[in-house]
């Protein structure tokens, strides 16, 4: 039996992942039209999430608690490939089927919009981050939003991850690189607007360099590695995988 060439791994990469897609913003119609919108738009564009599912980075039956989870896409995007196991796009690691989500999100209009789409399918917590109780968790996922909060306050709620999480649980963090410094505004600037157009004023950010994330997260006991992950943007973003070392 010969191995799939690359090309028909990407003719069916291509043929599955535009399903999934639409599987995972389907529900988002029962929140309304923006709700749908911007799920379909923000999974289709942003490249983050095919990149979590093709690198497995989420292991089937993880615990996920995804901090800042907005209207729950991760929860709705993991829930979905719960349909697809047999048409699982080629090359990519295995499905993360079985996934339990519980999302911390401090806007209460989103959390609305994600329980009116996906119900009982996941846990929201309407909750400031600095404060909201972590459970344990196989995995957590931050995705753009600790530049929120000072950065006294950002290694406070890392320390509580590393906290939620055991030996070989894994955050996954995607930050902007505050190094790149004209890729790094022009990501602010977009984040500002897309904050607005959300119905929410604009907050203050605080951003690091690359080398900054790595070694606070080195010191709390991670094993970092990263990966750009702003592929067809104007962006500075980059996905920490940051796994905690085994006891020894």
């Amino acid at each position: 039996m010969t191995a799939p060439s690359t090309a028909s791994t990407a003719v069916a990469t291509r043929a599955d992942w535009p399903a999934l897609l639409d599987a995972a913003s389907a529900p988002y119609r029962r929140a309304g039209p923006f709700a749908w919108r911007f799920a379909r738009g923000k999974l289709g564009m942003d490249p983050v999430f095919r990149h979590l599912l093709r690198e497995g980075l989420i292991p089937p039956h993880a615990h996920v608690l995804d901090i800042g989870c907005g209207q729950g896409l991760l929860a709705s995007l993991l829930r979905s490939c719960a349909g697809f196991e047999q048409r699982w796009p080629s090359g990519w690691a295995a499905a993360p089927v079985a996934a339990r989500v519980t999302g911390i999100e401090l806007m209460p209009r989103d959390v609305q919009r994600a329980r009116d789409a996906l119900g009982d399918g996941a846990e929201f917590v309407c909750g400031d981050m600095r404060h909201t109780p972590f459970p344990a968790a196989d995995a957590v996922v931050i995705l753009d939003v600790l530049h929120y909060i000072s950065v006294a306050e950002q290694d406070a709620v890392l320390a509580r991850v590393r906290g939620a999480l055991p030996a070989g649980g894994r955050l996954l963090l995607r930050i902007g690189d505050a190094a790149s410094k004209h890729r790094f505004r022009a990501s602010q600037w977009v984040d500002a607007l897309v904050t607005f157009v959300r119905g929410h004023r604009a907050l203050p950010q605080f951003g690091r360099t690359l080398g900054a994330w790595t070694a606070q997260l080195e010191t709390l006991g991670f094993e970092v590695r990263s990966q750009p992950m702003s592929a067809g943007t104007p962006f500075a973003n980059v996905l920490l995988v940051a796994q905690v070392r085994a006891a020894v």
